[in-house]
């Protein structure tokens, strides 16, 4: 029978997976690395978020690419290092991986859209589906270059994949991520309703 009081023993480990977690998640490779390379505020251009999908509006697709590979690491860093305690707290740090990139204390709150974190923690986690997630953003984005719909569409499909694929734990935590990727999303939601919203490779 299970110990009644495991929970309250785990909570200390807990809190503190999703602190690291969060800590971890909320570096804000994007704007350090075009200031690095000296292409100044990544906020001031284009959706003014720090992700690599902004950062590919400065022209620089390497620091583009490095930013994605960046931002997703510290999301898979997270869920492995956490998963030395048990993997509720892997769980737990990927959460707080992805909402450290979101919400970044050291950036006032304000960082990015989550997508690159949501995938690293999702590799780490369940790699057959991030397979699931990569091949739906490819095909949307390939079809209609929209980077924000692509991302919306494989939001859809991991939770409903991981579940089919007998991940229940992981499939409940993307059922959050998930419907924190839309509310992020919801002013390119509205672009894309509308008409206006960028396509991959625009700039401004």
């Amino acid at each position: 029978m299970p110990d009644p009081n495991s929970w309250q023993l785990a909570l200390p480990t807990l809190l503190a997976a999703l602190v690291f977690g969060y800590l971890l998640g909320s570096i804000p490779f994007g704007l350090l690395l075009t200031r690095a390379a000296g292409l100044g505020d990544v906020r001031k251009i284009g959706s003014g978020n720090i992700g690599a999908t902004n950062v590919l509006r400065t022209g620089n697709k390497k620091l583009a690419a490095l930013t994605l590979l960046l931002d997703a690491l510290k999301g898979t860093a997270a869920v492995l290092l956490a998963g030395y305690l048990g993997p509720d707290h892997a769980l737990i740090a990927g959460l707080g991986a992805f909402l450290g990139h979101l919400y970044p204390v050291w950036l006032g709150f304000r960082g990015g859209k989550g997508v690159a974190t949501y995938l690293g923690v999702l590799v780490a986690v369940a790699w057959q589906g991030a397979l699931v997630f990569a091949a739906a953003w490819l095909a949307v984005a390939f079809l209609t270059r929209y980077s924000s719909l692509a991302a919306l569409v494989a939001a859809v499909a991991v939770p409903v994949a991981l579940h089919l694929l007998g991940f229940g734990r992981a499939a409940e935590l993307f059922v959050l991520l998930s419907l924190i990727v839309f509310v992020k999303h919801r002013a390119n939601i509205r672009r894309l309703l509308s008409g206006t919203e960028s396509r991959i490779g625009a700039k401004g």
